[in-house]
């Protein structure tokens, strides 16, 4: 029987990947006088925000600009993300039928309470991972194997929503049932080379199936 719910964050449960790409387009701009496209800041995706510019920025002043990453991503949060109404009663639905809902992103800590903030989510969710709580982040499942934990239950007992191959090979080594999402304008993977075990494009279908799977 299915008690935990768990997400990925970006591109799955808020459209924030346009305002991910405008705060490392400025900090890349600014510091490296480099144009770097939308494809180019996917490529770099997998650690936290901090732990790509430290990867991949040239310029030797790291905290700078990751400071300017968090100015431009608070500057712009609220005219590039959007409120959506049916994820929000999705996660609202989920919750009052006693589901424990989670979140393990690769994202880091200070990003997404901006973006919890913005998007009135701070109450929802039982258990949040970030980047900045693994040492090793998707693929490796070690943030999903920590929710688990912390919710007390077996892998058979969740599910993992995400909408990149990282998220899916994740949830795939965990041994956890995956579920491929492109419900969103904009998320990560076209086409999963790692076929998640369901697939879905529209919330509607998602919280149709859900009662199917609570009690597989």
């Amino acid at each position: 029987m299915i008690k935990a719910i768990i997400f990925d964050f970006d591109g799955t449960l808020a459209d924030t990947l346009p305002v991910c790409f405008y705060a490392f387009q400025a900090v890349f701009k600014e510091f490296d006088n480099v144009e770097v496209t939308s494809n180019e800041i996917k490529a770099m995706f997998g650690p936290s925000e901090t732990g790509i510019i430290r990867e991949n920025l040239l310029h030797p002043h790291h905290d700078k600009a990751i400071e300017l990453y968090y100015e431009k991503y608070t500057e712009k949060h609220k005219e590039l993300v959007l409120d959506n109404e049916e994820i929000n009663h999705l996660l609202h639905s989920l919750k009052r039928e006693g589901y424990k809902l989670g979140i393990v992103t690769g994202k880091a800590n200070r990003s997404l309470l901006i973006s919890l903030e913005c998007l009135n989510m701070n109450d929802l969710f039982d258990v949040i991972i970030t980047g900045d709580d693994v040492t090793i982040p998707k693929p490796h499942p070690e943030g999903i194997v920590k929710a688990l934990a912390h919710f007390n239950i077996k892998n058979t007992e969740a599910v993992f929503l995400g909408d990149s191959d990282a998220d899916i090979l994740a949830g795939k080594q965990a041994n956890i049932h995956t579920i491929g999402v492109q419900w969103l304008p904009n998320y990560q993977t076209l086409e999963f080379k790692v076929q998640p075990d369901q697939m879905f494009k529209n919330i509607n279908e998602f919280t149709d199936a859900i009662k199917d799977i609570r009690n597989k």
